[in-house]
């Protein structure tokens, strides 16, 4: 392991965040004396963003903990383009509307891992669109498209795959990269940024803003990676059968993302116990040391640490406590997550297959039929032997509630509306 002279990299080294880096040696030094400003772009693609996205807020924060200066750029102008990278098809165009309501959503949640204000290593934040969209097409392509190569560009993993699958790219996804290099060198002029950092598959994009950099006369700029995140089963992490981990609470519980870490793969718990945490080494080296049963008390201490940096202590707590109260006593917490049903559909008869695709806890009937054959589902903790049954008033249990689990860990109220 490599003794940097900054905290900020020996502290991304040791909880496993470095991947690439264009100049590790300079960007040490930088970091060093306190003057590495480096920032992370978000496109505002959906209502909340999602772990991956958490992992590079992480990122800021500990290099606003060494006390650099972190900036969230929010990207109301590359959204309009779409990021091809990893995709297949071009992302669906989202109206300027959609976009603006998106980026007020996601707004909130940097906060939550990062300190804003005017001092040195106050984090700020910026968006694209105040600049991209305000470009001369002519001035553009003789001012910073001509130092594009388009060999160079076609072999780009984000263009190169498509390409390779055969699969169509717009002329629009193919200037994405141009835009982001651009904001790198915009950010360098206004801000005296040096540094971007992102996600593995971020790698050729950073690269062209630091290329464009040199070739428009900005200071050198620096690039930096995290791994792709991946399960110790070689899973891409943050899916579930709901669908993404969001960090928005009105999209994804705290209870939610507290079980979602509390179901942690055994080889997994040190790792993200450093990533996705701000507990000291030392105490995670313990942890992560625990064998057998133990080491579901570290992932409770993993889902706790990491709901709590995200949506709040008492909110962790809750969540924590829920979890205890459903499993070892098998109470019913009101605090589960709740799903509202029309009572009309309850009167009627709900099918149970229904109920629980419903619930979010399955994805299809199909798995759920599945599930049944296999008994790991349950109606108030009753196992389901018919696929046909249909749930009514009369499963309401005294506090008004449906209890849909599925196996031990997971559950959800169906409350009639």
């Amino acid at each position: 392991m490599t003794a940097f002279k900054s905290d900020f990299l020996n502290i991304l080294q040791e909880r496993g965040f470095i991947h690439q880096c264009s100049d590790v040696e300079g960007l040490d030094a930088l970091a060093a004396k306190g003057e590495a400003i480096a920032y992370v772009g978000y496109d505002c693609t959906a209502r909340s963003l999602h772990i991956g996205n958490y992992l590079t807020m992480m990122m800021l924060h500990w290099l606003q903990q060494s006390g650099n200066k972190p900036i969230t750029l929010m990207g109301g102008g590359t959204t309009m383009v779409g990021d091809p990278s990893g995709k297949d098809e071009t992302r669906a165009m989202r109206t300027v509307a959609e976009i603006e309501a998106n980026k007020e959503s996601i707004r909130g949640v940097f906060a939550k891992v990062l300190r804003y204000g005017e001092g040195k290593s106050d984090a700020i934040m910026l968006d694209n669109a105040e600049w991209l969209t305000r470009l001369n097409w002519i001035e553009m392509l003789r001012d910073v498209g001509r130092h594009f190569s388009v060999n160079r560009m076609l072999t780009m993993d984000s263009v190169r795959l498509r390409l390779e699958r055969e699969q169509e790219m717009s002329f629009i996804e193919f200037n994405y990269m141009v835009c982001q290099a651009y904001d790198f060198v915009e950010l360098a002029k206004r801000t005296g940024c040096r540094l971007q950092m992102g996600g593995s598959d971020q790698w050729g994009n950073i690269i062209m803003g630091v290329d464009l950099g040199r070739r428009m006369g900005t200071h050198q700029l620096f690039a930096l990676t995290t791994p792709l995140l991946t399960t110790a089963s070689g899973a891409k992490m943050g899916k579930t059968a709901q669908g993404a981990v969001w960090l928005n609470a009105d999209q994804f519980s705290p209870y939610d993302f507290w079980q979602y870490w509390r179901n942690t793969e055994d080889a997994d718990v040190g790792k993200f116990l450093k990533l996705f945490t701000t507990l000291p080494i030392a105490e995670i080296r313990k942890l992560e040391a625990l064998g057998g049963s133990e080491i579901n008390e570290a992932k409770k201490v993993l889902a706790t640490e990491a709901t709590a940096l995200l949506h709040g202590r008492d909110a962790a707590n809750e969540a924590a406590e829920t979890a205890r109260r459903t499993f070892e006593e098998g109470a019913l917490a009101e605090s589960l997550p709740t799903v509202e049903i029309p009572r009309g559909e309850l009167d009627a008869g709900l099918g149970v297959l229904n109920a629980f695709v419903k619930a979010g806890l399955v994805a299809s009937n199909g798995e759920a039929r599945r599930q049944i054959k296999g008994g790991g589902l349950r109606v108030n903790d009753a196992p389901i032997t018919d696929e046909k049954m249909a749930l009514s008033t009369g499963n309401l249990t005294p506090e008004g509630v449906i209890k849909l689990s599925f196996g031990k860990k997971k559950h959800v109220l169906i409350k009639p509306a």
